[in-house]
């Protein structure tokens, strides 16, 4: 089963973004090493906890770093930017890696509304709706615009529609264009949609999957008490960076356990057999061609032994669709 990474550069708590950019690197390297097929970083903006701002940068860094793997950005908020630039950003890496970069693009704010506000104003943002967005990108790419997106030209990566509704899996389904579902985000609606996107075309689909795996259910547990603790505080108006397990265990400690599942029932987390029987269950289930894996874990060390763990699960996955 192919399986890919998704990474957000997490600022845990006591680190910093250039510790948190510079992970991002290494386990790229160490993905590349165990055979996973992708790398792709997101756009935020904005955000404590996150340190993947600019796509385009972190994807170059980590091509030059890499020889294999494909990069990409998962992905860029195309509201966010004039066509043309990304167009050029995105040409210019393909023509320095070329056959190994990949162009998410998504729709979402990427951060708080202020944030958003000082990336792009609302006026430009709404200027057009996202399809006719990115059917202007593809013209960059194409040739077929009057001002020339001069490295785009020939230079073209492969371009993916990141979305987490059945909405957003007809709108990528109608531009032709394959179509990577974020089931960390929205887990409920990835069945339906994946299953709309089947219904008008056969072109790949990607689940993106919160998982830790560790040595035993008892280990990933602990590991996964800072997301959970994280993804509680967050539905209770307090943003809060990944925290140590000890103090996640403390801040969980008088929680209703039915109230912590319900905000993090997405998560996948446990030994390799408990993760090998999740995420077939999922794949049964949603027929994806491809997962991608994102883990939030504290310790980097942990999050790397998690990655190595899934790539053993994923060669014992049976895939639903061929790709």
């Amino acid at each position: 089963m192919r399986v890919s990474v998704l990474d957000t550069s997490p600022i845990v708590e006591g680190s910093t973004a250039r510790e948190a950019l510079r992970r991002t690197v290494d386990l790229a390297v160490l993905a590349e090493d165990l055979g996973y097929h992708r790398y792709w970083v997101p756009e935020h903006h904005g955000m404590r906890g996150v340190a993947s701002s600019a796509p385009a940068v972190v994807v170059g860094q980590i091509a030059a770093e890499t020889s294999r793997i494909r990069v990409g950005a998962g992905g860029v908020l195309l509201p966010n930017h004039a066509p043309i630039v990304v167009a050029e950003q995105f040409g210019t890496l393909a023509a320095f890696h070329p056959g190994r970069i990949d162009l998410g693009l998504g729709r979402a704010p990427g951060g708080p509304r202020a944030a958003v506000a000082a990336v792009r104003g609302s006026a430009d943002r709404a200027a057009e709706p996202f399809a006719e967005q990115v059917k202007d990108l593809l013209a960059y790419f194409a040739g077929d615009r009057p001002v020339p997106a001069v490295p785009a030209i020939g230079n073209v990566p492969d371009v993916w529609v990141l979305g987490s509704s059945a909405a957003g899996a007809r709108t990528a389904a109608g531009l032709g264009l394959p179509y990577a579902y974020a089931h960390h985000l929205n887990a409920r609606e990835a069945v339906e949609a994946l299953a709309e996107y089947r219904r008008i075309t056969v072109r790949p689909t990607l689940l993106s999957v919160a998982v830790i795996a560790a040595d035993t259910d008892v280990h990933a547990a602990w590991l996964a008490g800072p997301a959970r603790l994280k993804a509680l505080s967050r539905h209770r108006g307090r943003r809060i960076l990944l925290p140590d397990p000890e103090t996640a265990a403390v801040g969980l400690s008088d929680a209703d356990p039915e109230e912590i599942t319900a905000h993090s029932d997405h998560l996948v987390a446990g030994s390799p057999e408990t993760v090998q029987d999740r995420l077939q269950g999922l794949l049964d289930r949603a027929g994806p061609h491809e997962l991608m894996i994102t883990t939030p874990v504290f310790d980097h060390a942990d999050r790397r032994r998690s990655y190595e763990l899934v790539a053993e699960v994923a060669q014992r996955l049976r895939p639903v669709h061929s790709h």
